[in-house]
């Protein structure tokens, strides 16, 4: 296959994509259209786009290559954000939309104090920039290895490349653009899916009732963990894990809700919401019928597969045992993953930045607008610098370690919300922020600790611990005195009706 035919598909690719952030900001190019979209979004679109976002590069190779280790047992996550995505659009969704917000965190300002705010905000500035340019790093990475080393292109190059690509279709008109962008990105995403699946079925010589057979019969085909609590698969700390991660990662992600805030209503958000979460399960599915189907042809074949987990695709797509058109599809694919992700982080960082640290909304319009695009300048410049950072390291084990640390930062967020959604209580906000860089640490010390004497491993149950301490923490920190400030009602209750 010549390196000059997929360069030209990837070129094409990143035309269309151009193509359409000049016809979506054309008309409209401020704040409004760039943080929310004038709140015109089509829910129908913005459902589609965010299946892309949710799925970044990392996730297209890794999903499949983590069948080889804990099977199909994976779902019992899945199936548990579902559930969360009904908990969003029933309990944060209504709230976002009664307080008209563009960032989600100066919640925390209404209902606790400034600091609160600042530092709600402040968690999820440092847990997705680090977080997104990991991921990013790690599919540039496969790009420069498998695709533009074939020109000599420099890692820095590539690096640069992409951003630069990112940021020309986003800087004119933020979500108003990713939300069509996203559907196109998510569209392809799907169906490079599927023709992997398709080639990878031919591969083995089957017809598709043969490969519903196979995969129904593999050993790997394990998606409930009933009998070892020890286990971290294990479907109740799966299940409920799945809830929680959904609700933080989702319903207090800036980048994640902001979609949903450019919706027409709230009505048009909670549909967007229902069919999102309902389309998230089989899509995880067939990632990991991938991987059971990928490990068959490689016992039939006797192919040695790779260390690392993550390999085992990108390997199967670039050596020729799925035919030479593979590493189109797969090229195609991974970017469609990556760049839908990054391009969201991109624009809520921005957004984030803008708002809650700088207080844009404050500024006269043309004012802020060149406060905007200045940020998101420099966090694409930022986005460059960190990739080039872990090239430098040069260790897969510090990707892993910020992967770690990025999760500990949401559970603060996860204690601050609940403390304001479900309490009467008002904690002295000079202390928040102790609190909320005390919990993590914490959580850290527990882990340590339990491994150490015990062996048992956490999961994803520690992000309920962690937003538990951080509970507690607020719970028992002493309330302003009396005449300093009124003891607030929460902002949201939840009536019969399911309204507020």
């Amino acid at each position: 296959m010549s390196s000059y035919f997929i360069l030209c598909i990837i070129a094409a690719y990143f035309g269309i994509l151009l193509l359409i952030s000049y016809f979506t900001g054309r008309k409209n190019s401020g704040n409004d259209a760039f943080f929310l979209g004038n709140r015109q979004s089509p829910w129908f679109i913005v459902s589609i786009g965010m299946i892309g976002t949710s799925l970044s590069g990392v996730t297209f190779v890794s999903v499949p290559g983590m069948v080889r280790s804990i099977d199909m047992t994976y779902m019992q996550t899945v199936l548990g954000f579902f559930f969360g995505y009904i908990l969003i659009a029933k309990v944060l969704l209504p709230l976002y939309y009664k307080l008209q917000l563009t960032s989600i965190y100066s919640y925390l300002e209404t209902r606790i104090g400034r600091r609160s705010y600042k530092t709600g905000a402040s968690f999820f500035l440092l847990s997705k920039i680090v977080g997104a340019a990991a991921r990013l790093y790690l599919v540039v990475l496969i790009l420069q290895t498998y695709v533009f080393s074939t020109w000599n292109i420099p890692f820095w190059v590539t690096t640069v490349l992409s951003i630069a690509l990112v940021w020309l279709y986003t800087y004119r008109s933020g979500v108003k653009t990713i939300v069509w962008t996203d559907t196109l990105q998510a569209i392809c995403l799907i169906a490079m899916l599927i023709v992997i699946i398709w080639q990878v079925k031919d591969a083995m010589g089957l017809s598709f009732n043969g490969m519903v057979q196979t995969l129904a019969s593999s050993p790997h085909f394990r998606i409930f963990e009933f009998n070892d609590w020890h286990s971290t698969q294990h479907f109740v700390k799966q299940f409920f894990s799945g809830i929680f991660i959904t609700i933080v990662m989702t319903g207090l992600d800036q980048d994640m809700m902001q979609k949903n805030l450019s919706c027409k209503s709230l009505k048009d958000a909670q549909k967007n919401m229902y069919t999102y979460g309902f389309a998230f399960t089989p899509v995880n599915f067939l990632f990991l019928s991938l991987g059971v189907l990928i490990l068959t042809l490689a016992a039939q074949q006797n192919i040695s597969l790779p260390a690392l987990s993550d390999d085992i695709l990108p390997m199967f797509c670039t050596s020729g045992i799925l035919g030479s058109s593979i590493l189109i599809f797969f090229t195609i694919g991974i970017i469609a993953a990556a760049f839908s992700s990054a391009d969201s982080a991109l624009t809520a960082l921005t957004t984030s930045f803008c708002v809650d640290i700088l207080g844009v909304e404050k500024e006269e319009a043309e004012k802020a607008k060149r406060i905007r695009l200045n940020v998101h300048l420099m966090i694409s410049i930022l986005f460059v610098v960190i990739i080039l950072i872990f090239k430098a390291l040069n260790s897969r084990s510090v990707i892993d370690a910020i992967y770690m640390i990025a999760s500990y930062t949401y559970g603060p967020l996860l204690g601050l919300f609940l403390f304001g959604l479900f309490t009467k209580r008002k904690p002295r906000d000079k202390y928040v922020p102790y609190i909320c860089i005390v919990s993590p640490l914490i959580c850290f010390t527990i882990d340590y600790v339990i491994r150490l004497y015990t062996g048992y491993i956490f999961s994803y149950e520690m992000l309920m611990i962690n937003g538990g301490i951080t509970f507690v923490g607020l719970w028992f920190t002493p309330q302003p005195p009396k005449g300093e400030a009124e003891r607030k009602k929460p902002i949201f209750k939840i009536n019969n009706n399911n309204k507020i």
